[in-house]
């Protein structure tokens, strides 16, 4: 697996994290702290998707989720999440895979979310898979929206944290489309780092950035499922 290494944030006194595996930053605290103030129901089916360390699982696991599955695709994300839940005594469930493949264990109360949402037309292999999702941003958050209402139980809901660069409006849309109740509950701006730096032009030249701009907003958008079969 390589060296591993505790990753120290504001939500979390450290999780360990390991080459090859999305270490947690800006996004993952805002939507972890998202999901301390979410009032997840005790003994909530939770599912976490494109999991990493597996930093917002845990967090789901100390709100009072009663069953936290921890999605991805890669073998060493699963490692490093079973790792970070077992050094806190957290019996994570982690599985391998996408949305693609359907998800057992659901439907689930609550379905997280930190998907990769970096605009770029390249292919997403090796370390860009972590955060590159097409031309727009969207190749994982479209599917995500689509699939939203058949994870969610009955009164279920989903976080997601994104970049308004890719697109918060679609976003929206897709879920208000599928029948859930929509909000952004969370927002935080901050300066490009070193992936989105080097995208800079890439995203000029698309219109997806204003020229010159060199910070980015995140937001955490939650939807609800308020009727039965929504």
């Amino acid at each position: 697996m390589g060296d591993v290494c505790p990753e120290r944030n504001r939500y979390e006194v450290w999780v360990l994290s390991a080459p090859g595996v999305y270490r947690p930053q800006e996004d993952t605290r805002l939507l972890a702290e998202a999901v301390a103030t979410a009032a997840v129901p005790a003994g909530a089916r939770v599912l976490d998707v494109c999991t990493g360390t597996g930093a917002v699982a845990i967090a789901a696991a100390r709100a009072g989720a009663g069953t936290v599955t921890a999605l991805d695709v890669s073998r060493r994300a699963l490692l490093v999440t079973w790792l970070n839940g077992r050094l806190r005594g957290l019996p994570l469930r982690v599985r391998r895979g996408d949305l693609r493949n359907g998800v057992a264990g659901g439907p689930f109360d609550v379905v997280l979310a930190n998907p990769p949402y970096v605009p770029y037309p390249g292919a997403g292999d090796g370390p860009a898979a972590r955060w590159d999702a097409g031309r727009d941003g969207r190749s994982v958050l479209g599917p995500l929206c689509a699939a939203a209402p058949a994870l969610l139980a009955e009164r279920g809901f989903l976080l997601l944290v994104q970049s308004a660069i890719s697109g918060v409006d679609p976003t929206l849309d897709r879920l208000r489309e599928a029948g859930l109740k929509t909000s952004v509950v969370a927002r935080a701006r901050q300066p490009f780092g070193p992936v989105l730096r080097r995208r800079a032009a890439y995203l000029e030249d698309r219109g997806l950035i204003e020229p010159g701009r060199r910070d980015e907003e995140l937001v955490v958008i939650r939807a609800d499922r308020t009727e039965p079969g929504s």
